[in-house]
């Protein structure tokens, strides 16, 4: 059966995307612990990200480079953090987090509530700062 991920993927979930490309999928995290929490997958299934063949895994950190480039661009903070904890959706997966400080990054701590309008004005954001660079 499909991933989550990978119905997002497909289309048949909604998201609110950042970037795109052949083989990497980035969007907005939707119980984000920052304003720009963004997931980026490999469009390949595979449930822990050190199974991933090299040249996917290799790929998925450099597509994850340039989408917290983005994110630097779109969103204010003090630097944009990264956890790998690949417990919670069996489908390999960064989380890129904007931080003000290292506590941003705590997965227990509460999570943001955005609208549906702010979702889509930060996913418009920081895939236009994507497509420049």
């Amino acid at each position: 059966m499909a991933s989550i991920f990978t119905k997002i993927v497909n289309g048949d979930i909604p998201s609110y995307k950042v970037a795109e490309d052949d083989n990497y999928y980035a969007f907005l995290d939707i119980n984000p612990l920052a304003k720009g929490h963004t997931l980026v997958v490999p469009k390949m299934e595979e449930d822990y990200i050190f199974n991933l063949p090299a040249e996917i895994y290799a790929g998925l950190w450099a597509f994850a480079n340039k989408v917290a480039k983005a994110i630097d661009i779109a969103v204010p903070s003090k630097r944009v953090g990264v956890a790998v904890l690949g417990m919670e959706v069996p489908h390999a997966h960064i989380h890129l987090v904007p931080l003000q400080s290292e506590q941003d990054l705590d997965f227990r701590k509460e999570k943001v509530s955005l609208t549906p309008d702010e979702f889509a004005a930060t996913a418009e954001s920081i895939s236009k700062a994507f497509s420049t660079l």
